[in-house]
């Protein structure tokens, strides 16, 4: 196949950048040809905001490129990772006018939540999944602690909800977990066209043999990553356990407070991808405490590669990526008791343990693998290639007309 993958890159790259360009190496690994088309958000910088407005609901410019692009090069099929703020939903409408199949990975919530994270002061919110117009966002300046920033991302939402774009123009969703699915018809996407795939590891790291004989945490320091409730677990955990945090980010204060309050944390800022997989293979269990929906973590698929047992909340994709007494522990989100109770009994129950570890491991083998996750990718576009399926909007130039 020929494939166009199109994304638009964040200013401090994340995980969608990484699976990004994960996934291009893969189809290129088995002899696919991959044209990119990219944009960044650093493109943004000093632009008028009413420009830019314009430009994330509609970017003509991006429209006639990608439409020349595709007219020369004639890819089989265009695969969306990003379009958000300046390549805009235009992309689609440039494949439906050349009549090319757009497939969208669903890397996070945006198309239902102008910030993408279904999380505002502290707490799950899910204001704006079923409006039409995500006008509560607007009122609590949800993107960026900004009213203005926030308003254009959702006239972006509300224009093309209005126009039907997501329905009508895109031909198949990806979404990363069964949660995500439910979450995203909940909101109105049709349910026919949405996919699962999960993210996956280009590399096996190799299996570990967990005898740090310490707990470990990998992430940003942020809210809603659960840091406070993560060391008030350990004020009461303490040397039972000793527990690392590998990570920088807002909340990093707090962390490093707390490692010169108590001998058993241990701060480590941020450390290299390789160093982070070794004392992951050697942690007794990995800690995500998170309070918000958690897309597709890159840290759980290493973590079952390793065959590290996870303790996380039960929220979210997080409930059914790790499986209760299987793979891992569930505990209340933001209950620091209830985590204690689940970090003493994982200790209490070595036994338990070690049949943890073996099952990690396997279900990274059976899900999370390189191959598994290219098998699931070329069954998603041929099924959107084969006959029948819906290419995109049957209303392409009553809508792009519309934009222009």
């Amino acid at each position: 196949m020929k494939i166009l993958s199109v994304h638009n890159s964040y200013q401090k790259p994340g995980g969608e950048d990484q699976v990004f360009a994960q996934e291009v190496e893969l189809l290129r690994s088995h002899g696919h040809q991959v044209l990119l088309y990219q944009a960044s958000n650093d493109q943004v910088t000093g632009v008028n905001p009413l420009v830019l407005l314009g430009n994330t609901i509609w970017n003509k410019q991006i429209h006639q490129e990608l439409c020349a692009l595709m007219r020369r090069d004639r890819p089989d099929i265009v695969h969306v990772h990003n379009t958000f703020p300046v390549i805009s939903p235009a992309a689609y409408y440039a494949a439906n006018r050349e009549g090319i199949p757009v497939v969208q990975t669903l890397h996070n919530y945006r198309l239902l939540c102008p910030p993408s994270t279904l999380f505002r002061d502290g707490h799950v919110c899910e204001d704006c999944v079923t409006k039409r117009i995500p006008w509560p966002s607007v009122v609590h300046g949800c993107y960026r602690g900004s009213r203005l920033a926030t308003a254009a991302a959702a006239g972006m939402l509300a224009t093309h909800n209005f126009k039907q774009t997501w329905n009508k123009a895109v031909s198949a969703y990806i979404a990363l977990t069964d949660f995500a699915r439910d979450k995203f018809i909940e909101g109105g996407l049709p349910a026919a066209k949405i996919f699962v795939k999960s993210n996956y590891l280009q590399n096996d790291p190799g299996l570990g043999r967990g005898q740090g004989n310490y707990a470990l945490f990998v992430g940003r320091l942020t809210p809603e990553k659960g840091i406070s409730t993560l060391l008030e677990a350990w004020r009461q955990i303490g040397h039972e356990l000793p527990l690392q945090i590998a990570g920088d980010g807002p909340l990093a204060f707090e962390v490093e407070k707390a490692s010169r309050e108590m001998e058993s944390v241990s701060w480590l800022k941020w450390l290299p991808r390789a160093e982070i997989l070794q004392r992951m293979k050697d942690a007794s269990v990995l800690i995500l405490p998170s309070t918000w929906y958690e897309g597709f973590p890159m840290i759980l698929a290493e973590a079952f590669a390793v065959g590290l047992p996870v303790i996380a909340s039960n929220l979210g994709s997080m409930s059914s990526i790790v499986d209760h007494l299987r793979t891992g522990l569930h505990f209340e989100p933001g209950n620091a008791s209830d985590l204690v109770e689940k970090v003493r009994w994982l200790r209490a129950h070595p036994a338990e343990v070690d049949l943890m570890r073996a099952q990690a491991r396997k279900e990274y083998e059976t899900k999370y693998t390189a191959e598994e996750n290219y098998a699931q990718m070329i069954h998603i576009y041929e099924s959107v290639l084969s006959p029948g399926f819906p290419v995109g909007a049957g209303e392409t130039n009553e809508l792009h007309a519309a934009f222009r």
